[in-house]
């Protein structure tokens, strides 16, 4: 156990704060090394017996580490929308009420996303903000919330770059009473040294992992004959004008006894992402692992990296290369893919001063364990009269799970699907503290619920779309989510097989 560990900032500059009125939420954190733990043992010691928890990691680019880890659980509070909820109706808009009246206070030696509210929106909301897409007459059929979040005030942080773990708290109160700030500054490194001594307690707990049962194969919603059929649809549609590209998706359901947790463990191995996650929300769980970032703010400047245009990997180093080359040339993925950049400028534009929207980086190619993608990187810095949540509506749902004009191909999205998409295109991530949001399309997403693993993908119909190669193209965007599914059956019935489990 730990004890006299040092916190910053003192309880002197806290009581400089509240003096000076600079704010009603203070990040207050100690550090410990990170030489003896990895984030997947934190957050089964941070998470254990707590209904709610999370876990966000970032692998750049599918290769290179992310800085950070951030693990979270035990909420102040849970914020839950939908139809079968006590609150309904726009999320964002309750969102930006909890959090209109923290005042936060930047302290050096730590970054930005200290605590907030971690969740996700569910593609469904965007009738909220596009009146014109709402619809009453669509099947539920796994039947989430539209929105969960968890407000959490004590997080832990992986700091991968120097090895060391950050353990957050805040002061947050509007009080000025010296005595009474500095009972709020003690309660909060109480706070610390709690969460110090669960990370260091040699006791990791373990994963409770039924009985694998092979050989459950998935279901599809629609069929190779029913998504064949979306596309034909659709361009029709595109033949009259009415669209230039639309995003129809197929859900998969993949009974499985596998514990949310070791399907992560796996799929973090396998699919390496920017935006990796695990959301234990009670009733249900988030895995994913999805290579597009929605929105990000960050001290006020918006950004968006719309990815279009998808391969299958090589199965040899030159294979892979030519076949890079071969979608960067190719004239359909390049039109496809402008077209959303356009789309993702005109998003950002609508919030951001003009002179600031560029894109930063045009076309480069990303690799992914089963997959490559085109990307682009879109930035500008928000106008003076809007706010992070104005920039989350401009560009919520994506462009790349939707279509262009967004709100014509999104209604007919809807005639087709016929189902709510829930999760699957909305988005996940955090609103934090400090003003910023970072948020990922919850693309190779896995929603986990009562034994069956959902997972969902679609692609963009163009003109020339070919029926047959676009059902291809959602087989081979599942491929890492069913991959790490049979691979960790596998992995698990072996070794209950060994172990004598029946």
């Amino acid at each position: 156990m730990s004890h006299n560990i040092s916190v910053t900032p003192s309880l002197e500059e806290v009581q400089e704060f509240v003096a000076a009125g600079a704010g009603n939420t203070i990040p207050i954190f100690a550090e410990i090394p990170a030489d003896m733990l990895t984030p997947v043992m934190a957050y089964l010691k941070v998470s254990d017996k707590c209904d709610y928890s999370f876990l966000l990691e970032s692998i750049a680019g599918g290769e290179k580490i992310g800085r950070y880890s951030f693990i979270g659980s035990d909420p102040y509070k849970v914020l839950k929308t939908g139809p079968e909820e006590a609150l309904q109706g726009d999320p964002l808009t309750i969102l930006e009420k909890e959090l209109k009246n923290i005042r936060y206070v930047k302290v050096k030696g730590i970054q930005d996303f200290t605590g907030g509210a971690i969740g996700y929106i569910g593609y469904d909301n965007v009738q909220y903000f596009e009146p014109r897409t709402k619809r009453d007459d669509l099947q539920d059929p796994i039947g989430l919330p539209d929105a969960v979040f968890l407000f959490c005030d004590t997080i832990v942080i992986f700091d991968h770059l120097y090895q060391k773990i950050q353990v957050v708290t805040h002061y947050r109160s509007d009080v000025t009473d010296p005595a009474e700030v500095e009972n709020q500054y003690l309660k909060a490194v109480e706070e610390i040294q709690i969460t110090i001594d669960l990370l260091e307690n040699e006791i990791t707990p373990k994963i409770p992992q039924p009985r694998i049962i092979l050989g459950q194969e998935p279901v599809s919603n629609v069929g190779k004959v029913g998504y064949e059929g979306f596309v034909t649809d659709l361009k029709k549609h595109i033949k009259l004008g009415d669209i230039i590209q639309a995003v129809p998706s197929q859900r998969l359901a993949k009974p499985t006894s596998l514990h949310p947790f070791n399907i992560y463990r796996h799929l973090r191995s396998i699919n390496p992402s920017p935006y990796m996650f695990y959301l234990d929300l009670k009733d249900f769980t988030l895995v994913g692992a999805s290579p597009e970032m929605l929105v990000k703010v960050q001290d006020r400047v918006v950004f968006t990296h719309p990815i279009a245009g998808t391969r299958k990997r090589g199965a040899t180093p030159e294979k892979d290369i030519e076949l890079g080359e071969e979608l960067l040339s190719d004239p359909k993925e390049r039109a496809e893919h402008i077209m959303l950049v356009d789309l993702g400028r005109n998003d950002v534009n609508r919030v951001c001063k003009p002179e600031s929207v560029k894109v930063d980086s045009l076309m480069h190619l990303e690799r992914y364990s089963h997959v490559m993608h085109i990307v682009s990187n879109v930035s500008g810095t928000l106008r003076e009269d809007k706010t992070p949540f104005d920039a989350f509506r401009s560009i919520f749902p994506a462009g790349t799970t939707s279509g262009a004009p967004k709100v014509r191909a999104m209604e007919l999205i809807s005639d087709l699907e016929k189902t709510k998409r829930g999760v699957y295109a909305g988005a996940v991530g955090h609103f934090d503290y400090a003003g910023g949001l970072d948020t990922c399309i919850a693309l190779r997403t896995m929603v986990v619920k009562d034994g069956v693993a959902y997972l969902q993908a679609g692609g963009g119909i163009v003109h020339d779309s070919v029926e047959e190669d676009e059902y291809q193209e959602t087989i081979n965007k599942l491929g890492s989510n069913l991959t790490a599914l049979r691979v960790c059956e596998e992995y698990y019935y072996r070794k209950q097989q060994l172990e004598g489990q029946s």
